[in-house]
């Protein structure tokens, strides 16, 4: 009876490693056939030691796969930022080209500036201490970072890597307020609803005690993003955790 419960439990486990290495987009269809493999191999039946620790495993497989997605949404985001910024660079100087009157020979010229803002300078500082597992160091410059631009245009991406910083970090009770912070105070972010999903699993990982919450946050994905992608994903661990 024991081994039965035991291998049902074990079963959910790596039903969940599975829904987890899904949605990232990152995992290789070659990747996710090797999951199931590994899903119905253990079905088939083996022991429970090796049950444990092929999960040990996957769920190490899974942490890799998570983070290598991440970095991509960091690399991603920070070009799409530095192209932005060039184009609204661009954009200023022909209004500003249009209205100006005509240069005075003798005024002193303009001091030069950099190739990237004060600002900009800082998110990118921030973000290379995230890429480099440079923790303290990552929640001390994105902190610095909303401080010193509170309305900056990258404020909701800051937060939200702060909150994954914390995550990293293994802090993940402040990491749960910092992602609740996200999508409180940036709703119409397009980080709002991954933050919330974030949310709801870093609730998961704090425990048994903690799923009526997670089960609330992903309710909140489903109920405030209905079409983001994961609202999916939300429906999905609902379903597995018995929501």
């Amino acid at each position: 009876m024991t081994n039965t419960i035991l291998g049902a439990r074990t079963r959910r486990l790596l039903a969940i490693a599975l829904v987890s290495a899904l949605p990232l987009g990152c995992a290789t269809v070659a990747e996710q056939r090797k999951l199931e493999y590994e899903l119905n191999k253990m079905r088939a039946g083996s022991s429970l030691a090796e049950q444990g620790k092929r999960i040990a495993e996957l769920s190490t497989e899974l942490d890799s796969l998570r983070a290598e997605m991440a970095e991509l949404r960091g690399r991603i985001e920070i070009a799409e930022h530095g192209a932005q910024q060039a184009a609204d660079d661009a954009r200023a100087a022909r209004q500003a080209s249009a209205t100006a009157p005509a240069p005075d020979p003798t005024a002193p010229a303009p001091p030069e500036e950099g190739p990237a803002s004060e600002e900009l300078a800082l998110y990118r500082e921030a973000y290379d201490a995230w890429r480099t597992n440079d923790h303290a160091s990552c929640v001390d410059r994105f902190g610095r970072f909303l401080q010193a631009f509170p309305s900056s245009k990258y404020a909701d991406d800051a937060a939200f890597w702060l909150a994954d910083c914390h995550y990293r970090q293994g802090d993940l009770k402040t990491s749960v307020l910092r992602f609740d912070e996200v999508a409180t105070r940036y709703p119409d972010s397009d980080k709002a609803a991954e933050a919330l999903f974030r949310q709801g699993e870093a609730l998961l990982q704090m425990g048994p005690q903690f799923s009526k919450a997670a089960q609330k946050a992903f309710q909140r994905v489903i109920d405030n993003y209905p079409t983001h992608k994961r609202a999916a994903d939300a429906r999905e661990r609902l379903a597995i955790i018995g929501g």
